[in-house]
């Protein structure tokens, strides 16, 4: 069984691809009540041997707020016993996420036995100096993973051991220095808009937030777009690159920034989240 985070589709992706290698489910955790959730029923069901396994993107060199809320709210020891992995996608480094990971499992609990990183194309357009890649890079990242997919199944069904993964040059830097100010300051919905003069008020913003953080605003007769402000955004950009008019904004810093849209490239029968 695979739990996952994800914004744009990369980790969807990755976490059902590894799920149907592995012949597992991969349930994502903004489709379930962390609170009331019965994970020991869900855990019944399941062999004893099934390794469990948990699947995010990497947020400024760390984990995902809602990630690691998620962990805080499992049953202390719940998978003591069992085989644990986790898989991150990364747009080029994870810096030392996992270790921070590793922990809130070991809080709870749990010890971590394999770690392994995918990188996946960059959706990250919110400072001055990032945009998504160029199209040839998207497309060799997108090649290359498909390609790493098996040889992660393979490790996990083989209940290997260790890290897999690409931290960067200076892990601590990235992730307690520059990550934590990114996610204490600049993980939250404050700057989104939307351009009355692009929205084409079809909803598909509000379709496409994982954590269901954009309603109507009930300015106009059409569905408008309006960000609850109550600490529920990850930053994850969804409903920025998931609109068709680029009517989203962050701020004007992402007016003539790129949208990246996954979809018929990694699952042509579906639009992912």
């Amino acid at each position: 069984m695979i739990y996952y985070f994800s914004g744009t589709g990369n980790t969807r992706w990755v976490a059902t691809s590894i799920a149907n290698k592995i012949h597992c489910d991969a349930i994502d955790i903004c489709s379930m009540a962390f609170d009331d959730f019965d994970h020991a029923s869900l855990l019944s069901r399941i062999s004893l041997d099934e390794p469990i396994g948990f699947a995010f993107p990497i947020h400024g060199w760390q984990p995902p707020h809602i990630v690691r809320r998620f962990v805080r709210s499992l049953p202390h020891s719940i998978f003591a016993s069992r085989y644990v992995f986790a898989v991150c996608t990364c747009g080029d480094e994870t810096g030392l996420a996992l270790d921070i990971f590793a922990k809130e499992l070991n809080k709870r609990g749990m010890k971590l036995n394999l770690t392994e990183s995918v990188q996946m194309p960059n959706t990250y357009v919110c400072l001055p100096f990032m945009d998504i890649d160029p199209k040839n890079v998207e497309e060799s990242k997108i090649k290359a993973a498909k390609l790493q997919i098996p040889k992660i199944a393979e490790r996990i069904l083989n209940r290997k051991e260790g890290e897999y993964l690409t931290k960067g040059s200076a892990p601590w830097f990235l992730t307690h220095v520059i990550g934590e100010y990114f996610n204490r300051r600049m993980v939250n919905d404050n700057k989104f808009k939307v351009d009355l003069s692009e929205c084409a008020h079809c909803g598909r913003c509000h379709r496409v937030c994982p954590v269901g953080n954009i309603i109507d605003s009930g300015f106009m007769s059409e569905f408008t777009p309006k960000w609850k402000h109550d600490g529920t955004c990850t930053g994850c950009l969804a409903c920025y690159h998931g609109c068709l008019k680029h009517g989203i904004t962050y701020g004007d810093i992402t007016r003539k920034r790129g949208q990246y849209r996954p979809f018929a490239r990694l699952d042509p029968n579906q639009e992912s989240k």
